[in-house]
């Protein structure tokens, strides 16, 4: 009888724990960072979540973000998708327009004391439909100079914010000091495109800035801009700089700023986490100003839910508790905010221990007045178009005028 009793005591507790295996539930968020600093807060973030769903974890998926759109469509198509995920700017009206993701918005507008009007509007132009809301910013984060201090010391130059604070910070002396950097530094540049990707993956980052700076886009109401002066005269430049100075890392050569390898990059306030591996005094400034005026250029991410996703209400959610005002504010040090009240804060002027108080101040200014990098509903088929034109412009011997009008010949039928 006795052993009966054990048996049957030994049932329940494996009944117990099939039953409480059953209720645990996993939500697949892909991401495009592997970064350890960030990795570990989006994970307190998901830990917080357990105080209203305590039977839920959340497992963050790294794709790298070269490959990020492609192999999301790859998983959608294949009927696998993740629940949830980061959506980059460009790919936001492509997804929007196949169906793919779920209108969110009664779910974040009916979580306690979410507070969806505090979303600036401006952020959430590419993100909403009317009524229907598929994402929600969680890094409207303008674009910046990170600059190596130590060289710009040892060449005796004034570093970019402070030739931003005496308004000299343009084009032109971007030009200068980059010139100056080089020769001050043999074997080393004295700018290098973001991730050491701007002649590929991230060609977008490399020629916006300076095409905004002189007055123009990529394209607008339907029309290339590519071939319009203004963005002839920005490319001409980047050219020049690349060929004829030299001082820009040329395609195939890694010059690595994190190493110390290159004077100046672009970048966004993300990459600060990578600053503490760098080993040299640094900083950030705003972009430099052109014949257009200062035209600060914004990259723009949302967190989205996908609607083939096995766990969309709940994936929803999860976004209502990751993007509300006291996330938003632990967010903030690495990926500037949608919502105003964080912005504006004085919270989120000191959230970043790597940045001082007046360089994190340039970053509210320059998300109020930028512009959110270019985004097409065939953005996919847009950039496949551009991409062999582009290559042709990254050789010496190229004419820039004629390989761009090479770029808006071909993406005018997809604009």
């Amino acid at each position: 009888m006795k052993a009966a009793r054990t048996y049957l005591t030994a049932s329940a507790l494996a009944i117990g724990l099939m039953s409480t295996s059953a209720l645990a539930e996993e939500l697949r968020f892909t991401v495009w960072s592997g970064n350890e600093a960030h990795l570990k807060m989006l994970n307190g973030i998901a830990e917080s979540f357990k105080a209203t769903h305590p039977d839920v974890t959340v497992k963050f998926e790294t794709i790298p973000a070269a490959d990020y759109t492609q192999k999301l469509t790859f998983q959608i198509a294949g009927g696998n998708p993740p629940d949830l995920g980061w959506m980059m700017e460009d790919a936001a009206p492509t997804f929007e327009k196949a169906g793919v993701l779920m209108d969110i918005g009664p779910s974040v507008k009916a979580a306690e004391g979410y507070d969806f009007g505090d979303l600036s509007q401006a952020a959430m132009g590419l993100w909403q439909d009317g009524e229907k809301v598929y994402g929600i910013p969680f890094s409207t984060s303008p674009f910046m100079i990170y600059y190596n201090k130590a060289m710009f010391d040892e060449a005796g130059l004034d570093d970019p914010l402070a030739l931003a604070a005496k308004g000299e910070w343009n084009m032109d002396k971007f030009q200068e000091v980059a010139n100056k950097l080089t020769e001050a530094n043999p074997g080393k540049w004295g700018f290098e495109f973001k991730d050491g990707e701007g002649y590929a993956s991230r060609v977008m980052h490399a020629l916006m800035p300076p095409i905004r700076a002189y007055g123009g886009d990529a394209w607008a109401n339907g029309e290339c801009g590519f071939d319009k002066p203004e963005a002839v005269a920005a490319v001409t430049q980047l050219h020049d700089m690349v060929f004829k100075d030299k001082s820009i890392v040329p395609p195939g050569e890694q010059g690595d700023y994190f190493s110390g390898n290159s004077a100046m990059t672009i970048n966004q306030i993300s990459r600060a986490s990578k600053m503490p591996e760098a080993g040299f005094e640094w900083g950030i400034a705003p972009l430099p100003a052109g014949p257009g005026g200062e035209s600060p250029v914004i990259g723009q991410a949302a967190i989205v839910v996908f609607d083939q996703g096995k766990q969309k209400d709940l994936a929803a959610e999860f976004v209502a508790h990751m993007t509300n005002k006291e996330n938003v504010a632990t967010m903030a040090q690495f990926f500037p905010p949608a919502r105003k009240s964080v912005l504006e804060s004085d919270a989120f002027i000191n959230s970043n221990k790597l940045i001082p108080a007046d360089q994190m101040k340039n970053l509210g200014a320059a998300i109020a007045a930028g512009k959110v990098l270019p985004s097409h509903e065939k953005s996919p088929q847009i950039l496949a178009a551009m991409a062999p034109r582009i290559d042709g412009l990254w050789k010496a011997d190229a004419n820039v005028e004629e390989s761009l009008k090479a770029v808006c010949a071909a993406i005018q039928p997809l604009l």
